[in-house]
């Protein structure tokens, strides 16, 4: 039986959201997270064990000193804690000598972000982050991606087996208010993967304004409204007609979620995840075709049947991507890797912090 669980995080995008979603939908079945979040200060979590410091996370220029130590933490706090599994959001901390055993999820990288935005292998100075990432997935336990399109991006380059178990969001969260005339978009506007630069472009083409919450970017013709909480977004969902995501690179897109369960409309990059979740309940134009996007945008504006039957749509398909399903099936995961310990892994209650171990890991 899982009790507790050890979880690694970052507050500098959605695997935060995701992690929340997992640590509250855990403490409903009984099982207790330490949440320990690296990078920018998190929000508060009212309710959750979160440790926070400010270590540099994998992807950020010259975070290798950060990483050990941070990965010496964490090997303190697994002796503090007593975790039945570590879950890991980050691909170095694979290679971490734990006693418990220890799942990494893969919910993007630099080396399939770079290829997709630039249309070229990453450059040679990101060959340390290669080589990290490489053995850090080699050396967890169980390898979880959040949509199959993300499990090929690592097939790839890694030819690592992974399970794939979507992001899911707690519907209570969302509500569909009045819907008004206007486009929304989300997310960090400065990382061209979210291509929010095409909205920009094409924003004087149509008769709706455009509207941007994020933070970073610069912008001519949409409305940047900056960094919003979580609420305030969640009420931007709900008025928004319609939900635009040009993206190059999404390997789930929790906001393409979280505007469907508030009854959006949506307008996605024609790209293999989006596909993979939405096909069929959105329209969807190539990324880099200006023209094909706000014409898609065009017809759900200037037809209400049928922007109300894409609002429907997107809230029946994201019923399948409820916060529960995805809880059960990463507990699941979890009780699978402890059934293998006796034959596996190093079985431990409790078990004494060993400074040769931490040792290890930073002499590498």
């Amino acid at each position: 039986m899982i009790r507790r669980v050890l979880m690694t995080a970052d507050a500098a995008g959605g695997v935060w959201n995701y992690a929340l979603e997992l640590a509250h939908g855990f403490a409903e079945r009984g099982v207790e997270t330490t949440l320990v979040v690296f990078g920018p200060e998190p929000p508060p979590a009212p309710g959750i064990d979160v440790r926070h410091r400010s270590y540099k996370l994998e992807w950020m220029e010259d975070p290798w000193d950060d990483v050990y130590r941070s990965g010496d933490w964490l090997l303190e706090l697994e002796s503090e804690i007593g975790p039945d599994v570590i879950h890991l959001n980050g691909y170095a901390y694979g290679d971490v000598p734990f006693f418990a055993p220890k799942l990494v999820v893969a919910h993007s990288c630099v080396v399939s972000w770079w290829r997709a935005v630039h249309g070229c292998a990453a450059p040679p100075a990101w060959d340390e982050y290669r080589r990290r990432v490489t053995r850090g997935l080699r050396q967890a336990d169980l390898i979880v991606a959040v949509s199959r399109a993300m499990r090929n991006e690592l097939a790839c380059h890694d030819d690592c087996a992974v399970q794939v178990i979507p992001n899911g969001r707690d519907p209570r969260r969302f509500r569909c208010a009045p819907k008004e005339n206007f486009i929304f978009a989300s997310g960090r506007l400065w990382d061209q993967a979210k291509n929010i630069q095409l909205l920009d472009r094409i924003a004087p083409s149509l008769p709706w304004p455009i509207y941007a919450a994020g933070d970073g970017g610069k912008f001519s013709n949409l409305a940047a409204l900056g960094g919003l909480s979580g609420e305030e977004i969640a009420e931007w969902f709900a008025r928004a007609a319609i939900y635009a995501h040009p993206a190059r690179y999404e390997p789930f897109g929790l906001s393409v979620l979280e505007a469907a369960l508030s009854g959006c409309a949506l307008v996605l990059g024609d790209i293999p995840s989006l596909r993979e979740n939405w096909d069929g309940a959105a329209l969807f134009a190539p990324p880099d075709s200006p023209g094909e996007f706000a014409g898609r945008l065009q017809v759900l504006v200037e037809s209400e049947l049928l922007r109300k039957q894409f609002q429907e749509s997107a809230r029946k398909r994201a019923k399948f991507f409820h916060a529960s399903k995805m809880v059960n099936a990463y507990l699941d995961a979890y009780g699978w890797l402890r059934s293998q310990s006796s034959a596996t892994f190093k079985s431990f209650t409790n078990p004494r912090y060993s400074r040769s171990r931490s040792e290890s890991w930073l002499n590498q």
